[in-house]
């Protein structure tokens, strides 16, 4: 069977009125293999929204969430579909924000994403579900809970090239520390650590939405689901042990990088006070030698200038090799 491929564009201002500047492209696209359907939506108006609730039944307060962004990750059971909002790291790979939020409405027979920005995971899974609905194979499930299923898979993936992106950055920022450029990593290493954190936020709140999915899952797609869950949540303790590694990773970095530039300083900090007790004596040396009083020996003495150099010169010349050998230096 050949897949209904149908899209729509509109392309107006963020506030729906007359085009401007900033713009936003609003787009409907329809994929169907077999008896399962899948629409997604990006940037949905409030019209391509209604056409879609009407033609599945679903509860029109889930329509008006569909047409926002949400705050919070969650998923409600509506017995005949579930609803889950997801937000995915995109530190690299977003066009507008640094997290992405994908809406899934799924049921049996239908699935509905609907999304804010350009998720680049679905759009490549779409191209995917096209050819293999050319091919007409069925290695992509017998309902919309597999095609789910597929979708967060490839999104968690996504993420995986993102910790693989601060991975490498911190490969980087280690060279550069122990090839002495330790005060200008300190700067990296903070930014390296807000991505980590961005990243673990983002991901975290996965783990109890899938919990909760994985209660409700089998009622709407049977028992024999349940492995298909079980494996996304392989997917998501992958990814997030991955992020906590790294994130030990950063810490081990910043405490050593820490250490060094403390290293540099103290040695700073070392000479300086070495170089003041050299040239401290010898000042007060030369100011008492060098006082207009009665009794001073060296006021009436012809080479009095060069008596006063001289002391000065061993005594800064005997301190210099002291603090040397003491490694003061």
């Amino acid at each position: 069977m050949y897949p209904v491929i149908a899209k729509a564009r509109i392309h107006g201002s963020a506030l729906g009125s007359t085009p401007s500047l900033d713009i936003l492209e609003h787009m409907l696209t329809r994929h169907q293999h077999n008896t399962v359907k899948w629409i997604d939506l990006e940037n949905p108006t409030s019209q391509e929204t209604s056409e879609v609730v009407q033609e599945f039944g679903i509860d029109p307060v889930v329509a008006r969430e569909l047409m926002l962004p949400s705050i919070k990750s969650r998923v409600d059971n509506h017995q005949e579909f579930l609803y889950l909002i997801l937000h995915f790291p995109a530190l690299r790979h977003s066009h507008k924000t640094k997290e992405q939020e994908v809406d899934f409405v799924v049921s049996r027979d239908f699935i509905i994403t609907s999304r804010y920005d350009t998720v680049d995971p679905l759009h490549k899974f779409s191209k995917i579900f096209d050819v293999h609905s050319i091919l007409d194979k069925d290695d992509l499930g017998e309902h919309a809970g597999h095609l789910l299923y597929h979708m967060l898979k490839r999104l968690y993936n996504a993420v995986e090239h993102e910790i693989d992106f601060v991975r490498t950055e911190l490969s980087q920022i280690e060279s550069k520390v122990f090839d002495g450029h330790e005060r200008e990593m300190v700067e990296a290493i903070s930014r390296a650590g807000r991505d980590l954190l961005n990243l673990r936020q983002s991901i975290e709140p996965h783990r109890d939405i899938l919990h909760q999915f994985e209660e409700q899952a089998p009622a709407l797609f049977g028992p024999q689901y349940a492995p298909s869950v079980r494996m996304l949540m392989n997917e998501y303790y992958r990814v997030h042990n991955h992020i906590m590694r790294e994130t030990e990773n950063l810490h081990e970095l910043r405490a050593t990088n820490n250490s060094l530039v403390e290293t540099k300083q103290n040695d700073v900090i070392q000479r300086l006070t070495a170089g003041a007790l050299i040239t401290f004596p010898l000042a007060l040396v030369t100011s008492v030698l060098g006082l207009n009083v009665p009794g001073n020996p060296i006021l009436e003495h012809p080479n009095a200038f060069w008596v006063i150099t001289c002391i000065v010169a061993v005594g800064a010349g005997s301190l210099a090799y002291y603090f040397g050998k003491k490694g003061w230096l």
